[in-house]
């Protein structure tokens, strides 16, 4: 139903024939074998065959995403609700978490044969590439944030593009709002602590919205001081999961908290501690040796710089602390306190009916997004990213976010991965014969675990012999 839901977009007006076929090709290719849309004009008829495309423009292909972001919000929902149809999705619980992706390099865009054609080429920087926090860790390139929202099957639902400085904190309520106007009903959201502000919280439980919302844990907060000190026994989930539930405050004023436990993450944070600890004691007793060492200027810089660096450290400087002399030593409380966290994590919610369980499992499904940005970034190679105008990167992504629609359908249906299903049928061919009567397309006899994939997926099998031509 996607390609009845462009094509509705799209209408009858004047160039907007083909539309839906060139955006269905950059789907494809993406989904396929990922490249620029340059290489997609040599890639119809070279590499696929597709129906009505005998051929595309790299022009066609620009006017194309030129349509597709003109109208992105109802393309985004028309397909959503076509797909929704079609899986008789309940869209009572939506998932929503950012990533983030880079530009290798300016040298990439500019010079790389896979530009865009001439009369095409990206102008300037926008507004959208920009330094920022990287999820992706590469801090030091430009890069631009993607919020997805999904359902609990991991069915995308919408996706969004912003600029690469944009904080976490700053988006719910315009996503909160984007999904307001697509008569999605009563949901309840479920983000990660880096969207649980009081203000977001607040947005998110308007209009008879609620949320599950992940909270920061951390030694000596009050909100964590008052759920690990809270009485009661942990019920347990699943073998893996305990959950305990708190009210902190009083009256109208109080919250639900769900206190989480997962034993088998505490013995992994107990390990990874313990081998911290005992790096740190290591490098103690070196810095030790080297002070005592010490007789020139050289040797007493080269001590300084070592404490430094081990009081700096990312991970081992929280187990630190300096005395008065400067001397750093192992800061016995902290590592008590961060004893109590291990394997735990804090969650707030604001619906009533929903249980501490229910929850806690709620929050769980949160993965599915994880899973699509992996997938986004793996399996449809959202980067490189051979675009540096703004509404063509935002083009871009969303022809990305279509692919990702089309794989989850698939998968779904077929309860098999999109990389078993593109290697199981890609090995179907379509050859074209020559005679004294003509020319004629035959396509390779189908296997039996191809044609149990076609069902399943609820895709019509190629026909055997097409496109046949007199002499």
């Amino acid at each position: 139903g996607i390609g009845r839901a462009i094509a509705r977009v799209a209408g009858a007006g004047r160039g907007r024939g083909g539309v839906e076929r060139a955006i269905f090709t950059m789907v494809c290719q993406r989904a396929l074998e990922p490249a620029s849309k340059l290489e997609a004009t040599r890639w119809v008829g070279r590499d696929v065959a597709i129906d009505g495309v005998q051929g595309v423009s790299d022009d066609q292909l620009y006017r194309a995403m030129d349509f597709l972001l003109a109208c992105s919000e109802r393309v985004q929902e028309s397909v959503f609700f076509s797909v929704a149809s079609l899986l008789n999705l309940e869209v009572d619980v939506i998932f929503f978490d950012t990533t983030s992706t880079y530009w290798e390099s300016e040298l990439c865009e500019q010079t790389s044969d896979e530009q865009d054609a001439p009369g095409e080429a990206d102008g300037n920087d926008g507004p959208l590439r920009r330094l920022g926090h990287s999820k992706d860790h590469r801090p030091d390139l430009p890069q631009v944030v993607i919020g997805l929202a999904v359902t609990r099957e991991g069915i995308p639902v919408r996706c969004w593009v912003w600029p690469g400085n944009t904080n976490d904190q700053t988006v719910i309520k315009e996503v909160k709002d984007d999904l307001n106007g697509w008569r999605l009903g009563r949901a309840i959201y479920v983000v990660d602590s880096g969207f649980s502000g009081q203000e977001n919280l607040r947005h998110l439980r308007s209009a008879g919205g609620h949320y599950i919302a992940g909270i920061k844990l951390r030694s000596g907060m009050a909100d964590t001081e008052a759920a690990l000190s809270r009485q009661g026994r942990y019920a347990t989930v699943k073998d893996n999961l305990r959950v305990k539930e708190v009210e902190i405050g009083d009256g109208e004023a109080a919250e639900r908290y769900i206190l989480c436990h997962n034993p088998v993450e505490a013995d992994r944070d107990r390990a990874r501690r313990e081998q911290a600890i005992e790096r740190i004691e290591t490098e103690l007793q070196r810095l030790k040796s080297q002070r005592e060492r010490a007789k020139t200027k050289t040797d007493r810089d080269a001590h300084r710089r070592g404490e430094c660096a081990l009081r700096d450290h990312e991970t081992l400087s929280k187990y630190l602390r300096q005395t008065k002399t400067g001397r750093l030593v192992l800061d016995r409380e902290k590592i008590k306190g961060e004893e109590r966290l291990d394997g735990k994590y804090l969650l707030r919610t604001s619906d009533p009916s929903l249980s501490a369980e229910d929850a806690a499992l709620g929050y769980k499904q949160l993965l599915e997004a994880e899973r699509s940005f992996r997938d986004l970034k793996g399996v449809l190679r959202l980067r490189p990213v051979f675009h540096s105008k703004d509404e063509r990167i935002r083009a871009h992504i969303l022809i990305c976010f279509l692919a990702l629609m089309i794989i989850r359908v698939a998968e779904t249906r077929s309860g098999q991965t999109w990389r078993t299903i593109r290697a199981e049928l890609g090995s179907i061919r379509e050859g074209l014969f020559s005679g004294q009567d003509g020319q004629f397309t035959q396509t390779t006899e189908l296997t039996r675990r191809q044609r149990e994939l076609h069902t399943a997926i609820g895709v019509p099998e190629p026909p055997r012999f097409g496109h046949i031509t007199p002499a």
